[in-house]
């Protein structure tokens, strides 16, 4: 378990479940906590597992199959439900969405393809990021943007994009994000600060007419993550 914030509650956790608590006491923020995460874990495998999401049970053994199975995987993810209000919702227009855009990858030919993942990542983001195992070995240090608040991900999946070896995605629900209004998501879509990056990322696919373009349109993807 790592925190840049630690607090009774978090001690108490590590206590009762015998889990190892390191306190990152560099770089804090988004970034700065999940690519210290990645630095200390010891496995091949890493998943860095949020304080609010919900993992099946058999999200690992899922998992680990992938990626003995793979051909020099980079990172293997899953498809995922929403958790609001306690309830599991388990498609909605923009979940509907994403798994659109990941259909080229449920097909194993194209797992290893540069191209087809990086047109997979031109139009938006449908990787859930928790859902996500990275292979330490692939990673670089630092993977995450720390001038990223909430577009690291997306920032890391076109990094990792470059690299060859593969994206291997699993279309099975094997995870639950909860949405809430508490989330750093949330508030920098009320800020509007998540326009600002994902007009940077577009940027990294598009030129800049076609970018702004897609980013209007993409605009409308932010309401689904505000509890109304």
């Amino acid at each position: 378990m790592v925190t840049s914030t630690p607090n009774d509650h978090i001690r108490r956790l590590s206590d009762l479940y015998g889990i190892p608590l390191d306190i990152n006491t560099g770089e804090s923020g988004i970034a700065g906590d999940w690519n210290y995460a990645l630095s200390v874990a010891d496995t091949a495998l890493v998943t860095i597992a949020h304080q609010d999401d919900i993992y099946e049970r058999e999200y690992a053994s899922f998992v680990l199959n992938a990626a003995s199975e793979a051909k020099d995987p980079i990172i293997i993810f899953t498809d995922y439900a929403e958790r609001r209000d306690g309830k599991i919702v388990k498609t909605n227009k923009i979940l509907k969405v994403k798994r659109f855009l990941l259909l080229p990858l449920r097909l194993r030919i194209f797992h290893n393809s540069r191209f087809v993942r990086r047109r997979v990542l031109s139009w938006g983001s449908p990787i859930c990021c928790p859902s996500v195992t990275y292979v330490r070995a692939r990673l670089e240090d630092n993977v995450f943007d720390k001038d990223y608040k909430v577009s690291l991900d997306w920032a890391c999946w076109e990094r990792l994009s470059r690299l060859k070896g593969s994206f291997v995605y699993i279309p099975k629900i094997l995870m639950q994000h909860r949405i809430h209004e508490g989330s750093e998501t949330t508030r920098q879509i009320v800020n509007s600060g998540r326009n600002r990056e994902d007009l940077l990322m577009f940027r990294k696919f598009w030129p800049s007419p076609m970018a702004r373009l897609i980013e209007h349109f993409y605009k409308s993807s932010e309401q689904s993550n505000k509890m109304l």
